[in-house]
């Protein structure tokens, strides 16, 4: 009866075990299972160099989103947001590329407007700003093409 016993914790133990795997490579993964809200919001950028998509997008410091598509419609870049529905934007928001340190991945920065007209879903952000193109920059510095 003892190894009956033996087998049968052991294989609780494993089962257990298998669960937390799975919690872990869900969470760890960005796997939303339990289906949060969003709402798609559209973005014309000029370029959006080095942003992929599932990037984060932020809302001061906080993330309230991530990018979705990237598409490229008639020579400009339209990026689709999804924004979680408890947060508002405004139709004069501001969505600009950053850069999370000096050569970290790159990310979508909402700066909030202060129209009290909000954006419906699958709307679109007039007010861009591109990344900044760190390479053409050090060029111009090593080329003496900036006057101070």
């Amino acid at each position: 009866m003892k190894k009956f016993d033996v087998e049968i914790a052991v294989g609780i133990f494993i089962f257990f075990g298998l669960l937390c795997m799975g919690y872990i490579s869900v969470k760890f993964g960005n796997i939303n299972l339990l289906g949060d809200h969003y709402y798609p919001v559209k973005a014309v950028f000029t370029t959006v160099k080095g942003l992929k998509k599932n990037t984060g997008v932020e809302i001061s410091g906080v993330e309230v989103g991530k990018v979705n598509t990237i598409k490229l419609v008639n020579y400009e870049s339209v990026v689709t947001l999804l924004i979680r529905d408890d947060v508002k934007l405004q139709e004069d928001a501001i969505a600009s590329i950053r850069t999370k340190g000096l050569l970290g991945e790159k990310y979508v920065e909402i700066t909030p407007g202060g129209s009290d007209t909000l954006i419906e879903p699958g709307g679109t952000l007039y007010e861009t700003e591109p990344p900044i193109d760190l390479e053409k920059l050090i060029g111009n510095l090593v080329f003496g093409k900036i006057k101070e």
